[in-house]
Formats: structure tokens, C-alpha cells, sequence
């Protein structure tokens, strides 16, 4: 096998076309191939020059490329004109490029016509270059070791979509954690595609105005399914003012470009309704085909559709909201975004992606929002963690361990002296606070049930106790449950740069414990949590609870529980919701570090360890004056602050007298004043002590008050935002109502007076059709009448037209039968004149004095024609002489001497030969001529004998029969003569020698007559 040194890459520049037709219906795509791989670049506007941009690479070494050379194998890049409706390709033209012409030597890059082009009209070309490049990638170690023919496919493989089926689906592969859609082995691009919805408004408009919105039950929520996932968002209270949240769900996909485009033009919308407990109060479609419409490349850039979703009322009962004015209408604001998925270096051994759990399965113990520098509202105590400490003591009731706290935080704020060690903070420092969420395990391997416990920490946030779910969560094989109070938030400053390279750096370490009561803890596992991802996620900006702008950050992911004796086995998965918030600049300067021995057990106030920040902030830099007790404290309460070993914590409690001081070992040595005894001192300290305590109860009063104040003011706002909102909603529906009855009232006159109107044009109609149809009757009777008068007199005239054609027969057919009798009586008579006529002499001599005239002018019309036709051949013989010398001189030189030779040869041979047949031709006709003249002068003769009288009588009742055979033997001359005039015939040929013989026998039957 070569070396890597030795590995080549074959890229393929792709960069422009010119000279293509404008067809905005279409889409260009030049798929290559080479030694039975096809690479393609993505879908292009068909235009004049389309812009691909691309390249494409083939990976080799050096002995194969020198097997193709020697082969000439070529790379064929091949033009596709692609309708994205009908998915269907046809071919534009292609370009073939010699493999012995790439070096790896950069050259510039030529344009090439295609070949076999179907737009004749014009020469389409595309910009191409080629070269080679060395691949010196360092060898990334494989898992299954596959060899090079066994390779993923190169990602922009062919995108080519007809060997897809007709509808795509996505199937879930559990183990890697994504969905697959397209083949596995051409489809290896990973992307994620994320729905977040982050506003809703107008959501009573959903409800019926007689339905108080505090009944509708225990909270309102968003529902939507991605892929097979119900996702749900987290409850809200009030549908005035929905106060939720913005989440993401995200799941991951492994496609490719033009497959997953494919995919989501086949998806229908994305349907989000409002939901109260099983109920649907309204839903929107947002479509995520437009996704697949979006002109972005994800490589770099994410796309997304985004925007305010009208909400429409499920129950046909209720107005739907197009009827509303557009700013009463209820929306939801929703984007889904579509983007490649990075994946870090410090993820790739831990990480598996998983889609986002839907949020119907989250533990109840959502994470509480950031506490207000005021005094927070009457709430539910929110879910907390516990130290290694305090997880072995009972649990108390909810309202002893709820006023506990509320002690805690009051004594705390009054425990911390001025002396207290400060640290100041660097200006550049960021206020953050991180937040996380261990959501659930699964999978877990071990065949019988655990009690598991979640312990982490990590000293960058300042807090070196380890935070635990507290009680353990019973575990069964193949289920998957929720910790329970798994929630922990920590604020901390640190600058921004720090912050990244801790993260990078230093994964967080979650423990599983397995807490048995027989054999002591055990640990089954770790889980590594990689901080980097959070870093890239996308940004959003919120307002704190104290009204200041924040930046959010939330990565969710599921990670492998791997056993502490052997890294190799998976114990379980666990999932997790990690949240980064950055709340800008530190505003305080000082911030007191309390030790973690005079702090609760939950607070531990360890510095941080870099000495960028080497504390935290006050949660709430607004009040710098007065320094924050714990200031790496999680933000979750304290679960039990009252352990017997351990002394209280806030030495100004009302319960608790000041220390006494200690009394002096001398005796005075001179009495003192009044004032300046023990006893004095012991209670003047007493009644200032009370005088405090008096202050501190008054204080804590006026404190009381105003959030009862406040909390009567929230509520008394929130009931006036119902009200105010009912009546808007009520004057809304009844101005709709109203609208809606004038509309009705309006249209009911006009229908009414339509109506009238119709009734009195119906009448008139009627009337009118009932005068029309009267008259038409009248009329119709009148012409039958006179059609039937008509009829009988066209009757009557017939027959008496038949009676006199009967007559006219009878007497035609009598004129007719005398006709006959008197012709056949004149045949007879003609028949015996002709007879006697045909006796007489004169009539015989003078048919043959007609036929002698007939043949005398049929010989010199045959002199004519004869002289006419040697003329002819003359010229004919003239010409092809011509004809023949031109012939004779393309020829070569020493054969146009003898042909020369030969041709005058023969012409004296001929005109020797013409010349004799002429001479007998005309000896001939002479001999003719004499015949013909002494028969004229013999006829002439006779004539004189016979005399005048009867000659000149004589030829009149026979010339009809002689002009008849005089025409017959013209035509067949003429006939004759023509053939041979056109030299093609002669007086040999069969057909002239058949014209002769009928020319024969028509002078022998002209003279018999």
C-alpha cells in the first residue's frame, strides 16, 4: 500500500458556464465521474452564466494514477437540466477531460464547449480547471478500520435524486442518535434541524368570552410533534400574559443537501397547538417546505423560516380569528432553522447526539426563573440539590423547610459584617450565571434496579461542595426516569476569554451513585459533560427579572454513563440541559468572600481559581453598596439548614442574645460610676439589643407589607389585564356581531326589495309570453289554413299537368312510330340510288383522279419533311460532335490523339455513307416524282377525253371518303416524320418500319377508292 505521502487528490474546479438559454422553471447540475465514482455539485439557476462554483475530488495514489494514464481513463463531466417539480433530468451536453493533462502544477482554467449540446442555436461552454494536490492529511484513527474501498461516500456526492423513492421518510437510528433519510452509504451529511417558539399573543381570543381564564385548568402549554417527537413547551399560567421560555428542540438528521431539500418539499406544515391538559385550544401550520426553497448554503449559514403564526380555533364554534382586526388576532411566534452541525474536537469521544426529549417527559422540577432583586411573589418553593452532607437527613414538610429558608435568607442578610475579606473584580469581567438541568437516564445496562443519586461539581463556579439529587431515583433496565430536584444554577464573574478556555479545557464530571442501605454507597459510573458546545450555540437576547438585557445560551445533548473500572462499558445515557447566561459588564467592584464555614452547607463560598475573578458577583449588580451574602452560591435554596451539629448561622436572629464580654480578673481599684459597671453596660447592651431587635421586627414587618402590597398589586393588575381583556375581546365580538347584523339587515332589504322587484318582472313576463303565445296560435292557425288552400290548389295543377304530359307521351310516341316507317322507307330509296350510282364510270375515275392528288401531296410533303429532317441530323451530328470533342479533351493527352484519329476516321465513314443514302434518297424520290407526274399527265389525258362537264360534277358526292383516308395518311406521316427528326430513331427501327406499313396500306385503300 503507498504511503500517505503518496496520496493524491484529482480536484475538479467547477466555476461558471456562458452561452446557456434562460429557462427559470430549471436547474443546472454537472455531475463527474471518474473510474465509476459520480461526484455533483448542487442545483444552479439555469441562466446565461450560471455560477456552480465547485469542486470536485477524487482521492488516489500514485501507482493508480499512473494505471489510468497509461489506460486514459477519462473524467467525463456530464450537464443535467433538472425540473425540481418533477424531479425529472435531461442531458444538456457533457465535457470529457484527458487525465494526462492534470499535473500538479496550477493552471489557469479553460473553457470547454460541450459536446453533443442540445441547444444548437447556441454554444454553451463551461469554465473548468483541473490539477493535482497532495493530500498530507494526518491519518485520523478509525474505529473499524475500513480500507479505502470500504470509505464513507465524499460529502457533495451525486445529487442525483431519480434512484430516490417517490416519498422520503426518516428513520430513527437510535444507537448513533439521529434520524437517516436517503441512503445510508451516499447520505452522510449531519445537520440538525431546530423549532424554537418563542412569543405567543392574543391568546384569549381562542376562548369563549363566558369561560373565566383562570378556569381553563392548571396551565397552557405548546405542543408540536418533529419527526415522531411530542414536544411540549413549559406550562403558563395566565393566557394574557404568557410568560414561558423561549425554547429550542433539535434534532439531528444525516442526509444530504439535495436528499434533505427533497425531504422537506415532501413534509406537510409543522402543526402547533395550544394546549390545555388534553385539550387543543388552537393550532397553526408552519410550513417547513419553505426551508427547501430558502437559496442559502448551509455550509455557512443556517436557514430558516421565521415569523407570527395566526393561531385558528379548533371548535367551529368559536369566530375564527381572520375575522378579528390583525392586532387582536392570537400568534405564535415561531422560527425553524436548518444547519450543518459542528461538531468540536473535545465532544467527539463523549458525545452521542440525541433528539431533544419531548417536554410532556421532563421531570416536573422545571428550572425557576432568576430571582428579582425585590421581594419575590408569593410562588411554590422551587425544586433544590443537597451537599454529601445533608442527604442523610429527613426530609421536612414543605412549609417548615418553605419558612426556614425565608429565615435563612433574612438572617443571612444581616450576618455579614463589614470586616469581611473583599476581592475587587477586574473591569473587564462578565457577569454569567450557568445553569444545569440533568434531565433524565435510560439504558441502563445492569440487569437489576438501583437507587441512583447524580453528585457533581466544579470549582470554576466557586462552589467546591459537590451539588446531589436528593431522594435517589429508582432505576429499572431498559426504562428511563427523571431525577428528581436536578436543577442547579450558579452566577459567577469571570472574563469572557477565561471562560472559554476553562470550558474547553475542563469537562464537568457527573457522578452515578448506587446508594444501598446493606452495602454502603457504590459508584457505577461518570458521565462527562463537554462545556465547549454551549460556547457555539445560537445567542438570544432576553430581559432579566431586574428589566436588564442578557444573553442566552441552552445546548442540550445526551452523553454515555461510562463505569469507573472499565471506560470501555456504557453503564447508562444521561440527559442534560446546560444554560449560559451573560448579563454584560460587572457593575460591583467589591465582593465579600464569606467562608465556608460560617455560610450554609449549600452556599459554599470557595473562590474562584482563576485570579482573573477570583470571586463572584451579587446576583444583582444593581445594589453595589450593599455586597451579596453568598456570592458563589447556587441559586437553588438550601434543604436543611438546621443540622444538629451545626451552629446556627445567623447571629442576629431575634432568638439569639449578643455574646456577653467577658468579665475583668482584677478588681477595680477605685469604685467606679454607675455607668461604668458591668451591670449598666450588661443592660444598656440589653435594651439596645432590644431597641435593634425592635427595628429588625419593624423592618421585617414593612418588608412583609410591601410584598403583600406588591402581591396585591400583581394580582389586582393581572384581574384588571382580564377584565380589561374581556371587555376588549367582548367589544370586539359584539362590534363583529353588530357589523355582522347590518350586513344581514342590509341584505335582507335589499333581498326583499330584489324579491319584489322580481315578483312584478315575473308578472309583466307572464303577460307578455301569455299575448305572445295567443298571437303566435293566431298566427300559426291563419298559415295552416292558408298552407292547406295552397296544398289543394298545388294539387289540382299537378294533376292536370299529368294529364296532358300523358297526352304528349301518346302522341310523341305516334309522331315517333311514323318517323320510324317513313326513315326506313328513305334508307331503302338512299340504298338503291347509291347502287345505281356505284354502276357509272365517271364516279370510278374521279376517286381515283382524288387519290392520285391525295398521294402527290403526301410525297412532297415527305420531301419536305426529308429535307427538313437531313437538316436536322445534320445539326444533331453537329452538335454531338461538339459534345464529344469536349469529352475527348478531359481525357489524358495520348488517348485524345487517338480518339481524334479514330473520330475523323469514322466522321468521313459516315458522311460517306450519308452521302451515298442520300444520293439513293434522292434517286429514289425522283424516280417517284416521274411516276407521280406522267400518272398526272395520263390522268390530265384522260380528262381531256372525257370532257369538262362530267368532272366538275363528279367529284362532289365522293370527296367526304377520299379527305377522311387523306387525313389518316397525313397524320401517320407526320408521326413518322417527327420520330426520325429527333434523332433518336431510324428508318430500321421497328417502330418507323410499322408506320411505313400502315402509310402503305393507307395508299393502297385510298387508291382502291
Amino acid at each position: 500500500m503507498a504511503s500517505k505521502s503518496d496520496q493524491l487528490l484529482i480536484v475538479v474546479s467547477i466555476l461558471e458556464g456562458r452561452h446557456f438559454p434562460k429557462s427559470p422553471r430549471l436547474s443546472l447540475v454537472v455531475q463527474a465521474s471518474f473510474d465509476g465514482e459520480q461526484l455533483a455539485t448542487d442545483p444552479v439557476e439555469h441562466r446565461d452564466q450560471p455560477l456552480f462554483s465547485t469542486e470536485l475530488a477524487w482521492e488516489l495514489d500514485r501507482r493508480t494514477l499512473h494505471q489510468h494514464r497509461l489506460q486514459r481513463t477519462p473524467i467525463k463531466l456530464q450537464c443535467f437540466a433538472v425540473d425540481p417539480e418533477t424531479k425529472r433530468s435531461e442531458s444538456v451536453g457533457y465535457v470529457v477531460l484527458d487525465l494526462r493533462s492534470v499535473h500538479e502544477v496550477q493552471q489557469e482554467p479553460r473553457w470547454f464547449p460541450l459536446l453533443s449540446s442540445r441547444y444548437t442555436k447556441q454554444r454553451p461552454a463551461l469554465l473548468v480547471g483541473a490539477a493535482l494536490e497532495s493530500d498530507a492529511k494526518p491519518a485520523e484513527p478509525s474505529p473499524d478500520g475500513f480500507k479505502a474501498k470500504k470509505a464513507p461516500p465524499r460529502r457533495g456526492g451525486p445529487a442525483v435524486t431519480d434512484l430516490l423513492p417517490a416519498r422520503l421518510e426518516a428513520t430513527l437510528v437510535p444507537e448513533q442518535g439521529y434520524h437517516q433519510v436517503g441512503p445510508a452509504d451516499s447520505c452522510s451529511d449531519m445537520f440538525v434541524l431546530s423549532v424554537t417558539v418563542a412569543f405567543a399573543t392574543k391568546l384569549e381570543q381562542l376562548i369563549p368570552s363566558t369561560t373565566k381564564l383562570s378556569a381553563e385548568g392548571s396551565g397552557f402549554f405548546f405542543y408540536y410533534s418533529l419527526l415522531g417527537n411530542d414536544i411540549t413547551s413549559e406550562p403558563f399560567a395566565s393566557l394574557l400574559s404568557p410568560d414561558f421560555e423561549p425554547e429550542r428542540a433539535s434534532v439531528r438528521i444525516r442526509s444530504s443537501k439535495q436528499v434533505l431539500r427533497a425531504f422537506l418539499s415532501q413534509q406537510p406544515g409543522l402543526q402547533i397547538h395550544l394546549c390545555c391538559g388534553t385539550r387543543s385550544l388552537g393550532g397553526t401550520d408552519v410550513p417547513l417546505a419553505a426551508l427547501s426553497a430558502v437559496c442559502v448554503d448551509l455550509e455557512n449559514k443556517a436557514a430558516t423560516v421565521e415569523g407570527a403564526f395566526v393561531l385558528q380555533p379548533l371548535e367551529r364554534s368559536n369566530r375564527a380569528p381572520s375575522a378579528l382586526p390583525a392586532n387582536l388576532q392570537p400568534t405564535v411566534g415561531v422560527a425553524v432553522t436548518l444547519r450543518r452541525e459542528e461538531v468540536t474536537p473535545q465532544s467527539l469521544g463523549t458525545k452521542e447526539a440525541q433528539s431533544e426529549p419531548p417536554a410532556a417527559e421532563r421531570p416536573p422540577s422545571s428550572p425557576p426563573a432568576r430571582p428579582p432583586s425585590g421581594p419575590p411573589p408569593p410562588a411554590p418553593p422551587s425544586p433544590h440539590t443537597e451537599s454529601e452532607a445533608e442527604s442523610l437527613l429527613e426530609e421536612l414538610p414543605a412549609q417548615q423547610q418553605q419558612g426556614r429558608s425565608e429565615a435563612a435568607a433574612e438572617g443571612g442578610a444581616s450576618s455579614v459584617s463589614i470586616s469581611a475579606p473583599k476581592v475587587s473584580v477586574p473591569s473587564s469581567a462578565h457577569h454569567y450565571c450557568f445553569s444545569l438541568d440533568l434531565r433524565s437516564l435510560r439504558n441502563l445496562s445492569p440487569t437489576h434496579a438501583i437507587a441512583a443519586t447524580l453528585r457533581y461539581s466544579y470549582h470554576f463556579f466557586g462552589s467546591a461542595a459537590p451539588i446531589m439529587t436528593r431522594p435517589p431515583l429508582e432505576l429499572q433496565r431498559n426504562a428511563e426516569a427523571s431525577p428528581p430536584q436536578s436543577y442547579c444554577a450558579f452566577d459567577f464573574a469571570a472574563l469572557p476569554q477565561q471562560l472559554q478556555d476553562t470550558f474547553l479545557r475542563v469537562p464537568l464530571l457527573v457522578e452515578v451513585w448506587h446508594r444501598d442501605p446493606t452495602s454502603g454507597d457504590q459508584l457505577m459510573g461518570r458521565a462527562s459533560l463537554q462545556l465547549s458546545p454551549l460556547l457555539s450555540c445560537e445567542r438570544s437576547r432576553r430581559l432579566s427579572a431586574a428589566g436588564e438585557p442578557s444573553w442566552r445560551q441552552t445546548h442540550q445533548d445526551r452523553v454515555a454513563v461510562v463505569a469507573a473500572q472499565r471506560a470501555s462499558e456504557k453503564v447508562a445515557e444521561l440527559s442534560y440541559v446546560a444554560t449560559l447566561e451573560d448579563f454584560g459588564l460587572v457593575k460591583a467592584r467589591e465582593v465579600v468572600v464569606v467562608d465556608s464555614s460560617q455560610s450554609e452547607p449549600a452556599a459554599p463560598t470557595q473562590p474562584a481559581p482563576h485570579p482573573a475573578a477570583p470571586t463572584q458577583p451579587a446576583p444583582h449588580p444593581a445594589a453595589p453598596t450593599q455586597p451579596a451574602p453568598h456570592p458563589a452560591a447556587p441559586t437553588q435554596p438550601a434543604p436543611h439548614p438546621a443540622a444538629p451539629t451545626q451552629p446556627a448561622p445567623h447571629p442576629a436572629a431575634p432568638t439569639q442574645p449578643p455574646p456577653h464580654p467577658a468579665a475583668p480578673t482584677q478588681p477595680a481599684p477605685h469604685p467606679a460610676a454607675p455607668r461604668d459597671t458591668l451591670e449598666y453596660r450588661t443592660a444598656l447592651e440589653l435594651e439596645l439589643w432590644k431597641e435593634e431587635q425592635e427595628d429588625l421586627f419593624d423592618d421585617q414587618l414593612r418588608r412583609k407589607e410591601l410584598s403583600h402590597m406588591q402581591a396585591l398589586a400583581l394580582e389586582w393588575r393581572r384581574r384588571d389585564g382580564e377584565r380589561e381583556a374581556l371587555v376588549q375581546k367582548k367589544e370586539a365580538e359584539f362590534s363583529a356581531l353588530e357589523e355582522t347584523l347590518q350586513r344581514t339587515l342590509s341584505d335582507l332589504q335589499t333581498r326583499e326589495k330584489q324579491l319584489a322587484e322580481a315578483e312584478l318582472e315575473t308578472r309583466r313576463l307572464q303577460k307578455e309570453l301569455q299575448a305572445e303565445h295567443d298571437l303566435a296560435h293566431r298566427e300559426l292557425q291563419e298559415a295552416g289554413r292558408r298552407l292547406q288552400q295552397d296544398c289543394d290548389h298545388r294539387v289540382a295543377l299537378e294533376r292536370d299537368k299529368v294529364r296532358q304530359v300523358e297526352e304528349e307521351r301518346v302522341r310523341l310516341l305516334q309522331q315517333m312510330s311514323d318517323a320510324e316507317a317513313r326513315y326506313k322507307q328513305l334508307e331503302k330509296e338512299f340504298q338503291l340510288f347509291r347502287e345505281q350510282q356505284n354502276v357509272r364510270p365517271e364516279f370510278r375515275l374521279q376517286s381515283e383522279v382524288n387519290l392520285l392528288t391525295l398521294e402527290k401531296v403526301e410525297l412532297e410533303r415527305k420531301l419536305e419533311s426529308t429535307t427538313k429532317s437531313k437538316l436536322h441530323y445534320k445539326q444533331q451530328w453537329g452538335r454531338a460532335l461538339k459534345e464529344l470533342a469536349r469529352f475527348k479533351q478531359r481525357e489524358q493527352e495520348n488517348a485524345m490523339t487517338r480518339l481524334k484519329k479514330q473520330q475523323a476516321e469514322l466522321e468521313a465513314m459516315r458522311l460517306r455513307y450519308l452521302a451515298t443514302e442520300q444520293k439513293e434518297a434522292v434517286q429514289l424520290e425522283r424516280r417517284e416524282l416521274d411516276d407521280i407526274k406522267n400518272q398526272l399527265n395520263r390522268l390530265k389525258q384522260q380528262e381531256d377525253k372525257l370532257g369538262p362537264a362530267p368532272s366538275s360534277a363528279g367529284p362532289a358526292p365522293t370527296r367526304s371518303p377520299n379527305e377522311g383516308a387523306e387525313e389518316h395518311l397525313s397524320r401517320l406521316l407526320e408521326e413518322r416524320d417527327t420520330l426520325l427528326r429527333t434523332g433518336v430513331y431510324t428508318h430500321e427501327d421497328r417502330i418507323i418500319s410499322e408506320l411505313n406499313r400502315q402509310i402503305q396500306e393507307a395508299m393502297r385503300e385510298g387508291a382502291g377508292l
